[in-house]
């Protein structure tokens, strides 16, 4: 660009000269008659060839990227084999195993299935609370969405506890989500990361934050709610709704 400029400037600083323009005119002439222009001063020749090569490297690089965008896609969708299929390859190989050993963690192979699908199953909700007993509500519950599932006093302290199941394979990113209505607001929307779990048959827990239940007047009354299990790919393990209610002291035990 420099170069170029610089040209351009000095063209401007030379008068115009008549005589000076008529022996260029001839000069010209004379090297378009008897001399050959070097192979490298000619200008471009479109002979076919050479777009065929670009066209080739085009093709190419298209192939390459579309070998990429699929990687990827299969990368997000998860595994392609099942997790029984991914323990037994290679087992031969010292260092692949131990390196698998240490991915998954102490997997147990009697809940290891064929299938590439996880399988997670919750099997209990429990409701901890100082100074009372445990309240276990067992999955699926026992009453239906219009009665009052359990009932909890007004400012009290409270944490809920999840205990469920994982089999067949490994389940990635499983969120817990609590939407709560009262007399049809939204009064609550909360979600949680609880994390990725391999297959056991021992059954896991998950203990949510402590809370504390609002007190007061309008705090009192009847509430529904609706809970959901789902992993990073979509799937939904879990999907129930309930009725609870907050008084202004504990139920009498039956």
């Amino acid at each position: 660009m420099s170069a170029a400029v610089g040209a351009i400037s000095a063209t401007k600083e030379v008068a115009f000269n008549p005589q000076m323009e008529e022996e260029e005119l001839k000069n010209n002439k004379n090297s378009k008659a008897g001399d050959e222009v070097p192979s490298h001063e000619l200008p471009h020749t479109d002979d076919g060839h050479e777009d065929d090569d670009d066209d080739d490297d085009d093709e190419l690089e298209e192939e390459h990227v579309a070998k990429l965008i699929k990687s990827e896609k299969e990368l997000d969708l998860g595994p392609q084999v099942s997790l029984k299929e991914q323990l037994e390859k290679d087992k031969d190989d010292e260092s692949l195993r131990k390196w698998k050993e240490q991915l998954l963690g102490s997997v147990d192979l009697s809940a290891v299935g064929e299938t590439k699908e996880p399988e997670v199953k919750i099997q209990s909700l429990t409701i901890l609370s100082p100074g009372r007993p445990d309240l276990v509500l067992p999955i699926p519950f026992a009453n239906n969405s219009k009665s009052t599932l359990f009932s909890l006093k007004e400012g009290s302290r409270y944490s809920i506890k999840f205990t469920f199941t994982v089999s067949n394979n490994i389940v990635s990113g499983l969120k817990y989500t609590n939407v709560v209505w009262k007399t049809g607001v939204r009064v609550e929307n909360s979600k949680r990361m609880l994390g990725t779990f391999s297959p056991q048959q021992q059954p896991y827990t998950y203990e949510m934050q402590e809370e504390t239940t609002p007190s007061g007047l309008f705090a009192r009354g009847s509430y529904y709610a609706r809970t959901k299990f789902v992993d990073d790919d979509g799937k939904c393990y879990l999907d129930v709704s309930y009725c609870f209610e907050i008084q202004k002291s504990w139920p009498k035990p039956f």
